[in-house]
């Protein structure tokens, strides 16, 4: 079992952690933090972004009423095609649960090393305390700790992580983990809903697939503009769903060549469609690029749970969705090999989606 989750989650190179460096209140930045690249892109900033370049929200409560059902179907299919972002609100997962998992998150985060250490990456596993994508000793690092791990089917656990958590914070995650299992299922259906495809299809891709998380802690910076949180990329599973749990934001996403950045709204989830989906939607959905940015002064906090097929499944477009007119625009691959693939690489927009392009 160790060596299928081994395989799932790829491993990463061990780097220092950055919540460490930002404690010694240095004032200029490691070289390999540096990634200047980043200045020059065009930010649409939050006041001069009228509401055409907001994300679309979409209310959970009307999506699966009897009366209002249909209109905020074609609101969620619109969002998925133009956006590939959305926040939804009225989700149904219990505030109280949500806010707990939030505090949870800092205090793990505010953990000594030595007990960190435990919960450490290891060069055979990507799970742990570290970071991901890490392929190359020259590569440049993103300004930030992360914190992944396998969560659901619990049989892909890894032993040392979510059963060894500390306790009030392995219970909250392991009912928030539920219920986000739960969440995802509804909103995929939706999905299937909105774009015509068979009833049970969408269902099938996904009920016994695989949730991990990743707990993402920014470390203010005192050169934010040379630094990048999280390089650019697009999600390679099929549906992320994120909670951001410090009120900092840092959240972007293109649109039209621009970055949009995003102000999370209280008690939302900003949910959005990955590669996978891209896939199965046979590309009327779209995965879109985002990226964090960091802040002089504050630190930024957030947790993706991120949902993907069965682990022994295979993904390519949905055979309802093939037609004449639309032939399939992606090749079919099982999950593992499609994992395998994506880990193996540092992250770079789209650039693994496109390798599997008919």
């Amino acid at each position: 079992m160790e060596e299928i989750t081994k395989n799932l989650s790829g491993t990463s190179l061990l780097v220092p952690s950055v919540q460490e460096l930002a404690k010694e209140k240095i004032s200029n930045v490691p070289q390999r933090y540096i990634q200047p690249q980043h200045e020059e892109d065009i930010v649409i900033l939050s006041e001069e972004a009228n509401s055409s370049l907001e994300i679309p929200v979409i209310d959970m409560q009307s999506l699966l009423s009897e009366e209002s059902g249909s209109s905020e179907l074609d609101k969620l299919h619109l969002a998925c095609k133009e956006w590939g972002f959305f926040q939804l609100i009225n989700h149904g997962v219990s505030s109280s649960l949500v806010e707990k998992v939030k505090l949870e998150i800092q205090d793990f985060f505010k953990l000594p090393m030595s007990e960190k250490k435990k919960f450490w990456q290891s060069p055979q596993h990507m799970e742990g305390f570290g970071q991901a994508f890490v392929v190359s000793e020259d590569q440049k690092l993103d300004w930030a700790d992360l914190f992944f791990m396998t969560t659901l089917p619990k049989h892909l656990r890894i032993p040392h992580l979510f059963p060894q958590l500390p306790l009030p914070f392995r219970d909250a995650l392991e009912i928030y983990s539920q219920e986000l299992k739960k969440l995802a299922m509804v909103v995929v259906e939706q999905m299937g809903k909105a774009l015509k495809m068979e009833e049970t299809e969408m269902r099938e891709f996904f009920e016994d697939g695989m949730q991990s998380m990743r707990m993402n802690y920014y470390p203010p910076c005192p050169q934010p503009e040379k630094v990048i949180g999280l390089t650019p990329h697009s999600d390679g599973v099929g549906l992320t769903i994120l909670l951001q749990a410090t009120e900092v934001e840092g959240l972007q996403i293109t649109k039209d060549g621009m970055w949009v950045p995003i102000k999370p709204l209280p008690n939302a989830f900003i949910i959005n469609i990955g590669d996978m989906l891209e896939i199965i939607s046979n590309g009327i959905y779209r995965s879109v690029e985002h990226r964090a940015m960091v802040n002089s002064a504050k630190e930024r906090i957030s947790i993706a749970t991120f949902h993907t097929s069965k682990h022994d499944g295979v993904i390519g477009p949905a055979i309802s969705l093939i037609t004449e007119k639309t032939p399939a625009r992606f090749k079919r691959i099982e999950l593992k090999e499609f994992l395998k693939n994506l880990f193996a690489r540092k992250l770079d927009g789209k650039s693994y989606l496109d390798t599997l392009r008919i």
